[in-house]
């Protein structure tokens, strides 16, 4: 959340709890909606990305301390999308108060910045942080490098990034919110479609159980029946 004077851009300290952004006005399924937490130390320009993503507008200032869920709506793959997208308050792993919102949350939006090395090494412990709350065995989320515009200040390069996002198994975006590129739109639309591969992997696995399960009583029946009928 936070404060701009810019007439052209939403006051953020005006926005409600949860705030519907100008997107398509069509009623997608359920299973076309994902529910997305951005993470990241104070800083990062976590706020920044997500205004970016949803307005196309960049915001400079905001309360590091206010946390928005925001509806927006979007066209992935053909398909008519409704995500949530909850900005977490600025926090490092250690004060962050969300173990609801992780729970809440299908996918994750991990974000450093690329001009501070210590958010960069705080990565890894948001992962380790989600397997814990999510117990999962691999959590679905991507990782955002922001103000790559920033090259003379920056502290991690793109191989450390991207090292990282190999080591865990997830993809990898640099991006600049202030300057505005694909990369941001590009971040959130594979997090959905990591989302809802996640979902088909489960959903099939399920229903493979179930079939198990059912074929498993047959055999029970069966032999029962073949028992009962042997004694007559």
């Amino acid at each position: 959340g936070g404060n701009n004077n810019n007439n052209n851009t939403p006051d953020i300290n005006q926005r409600q709890r949860r705030r519907s952004l100008p997107g398509i006005n069509m009623s997608p399924t359920k299973c076309n909606e994902c529910k997305l937490v951005v993470l990241g130390r104070p800083g990062v320009g976590k706020s920044a990305t997500v205004v970016r993503f949803l307005t196309n507008r960049f915001i400079w200032e905001y309360d590091p301390t206010l946390e928005f869920t925001y509806k927006h709506q979007a066209i992935i793959d053909d398909d008519v999308v409704t995500m949530e997208i909850l900005d977490t308050a600025g926090q490092d792993v250690e004060s962050i108060q969300t173990e609801g919102n992780l729970r809440w949350g299908e996918g994750f939006l991990v974000m450093y910045s690329v001009t501070d090395r210590e958010s960069f090494n705080e990565v890894i412990n948001y992962k380790n942080y989600l397997d814990e709350v999510k117990k999962a065995r691999n959590v679905t989320m991507v990782i955002v490098a922001n103000k790559c515009d920033l090259d003379h200040c920056r502290e991690v390069s793109t191989e450390e990034g991207e090292r990282l996002a190999q080591d865990l198994a997830c993809a990898f975006f640099e991006s600049s919110a202030s300057r505005g590129d694909q990369n941001i739109n590009d971040a959130f639309h594979e997090l959905y479609r990591e989302v809802t591969r996640r979902r088909r992997v489960a959903e099939s696995s399920r229903q493979t159980r179930r079939r198990s399960s059912i074929q498993s009583m047959k055999q029970v029946l069966n032999k029962t029946l073949t028992k009962i009928n042997s004694r007559q």
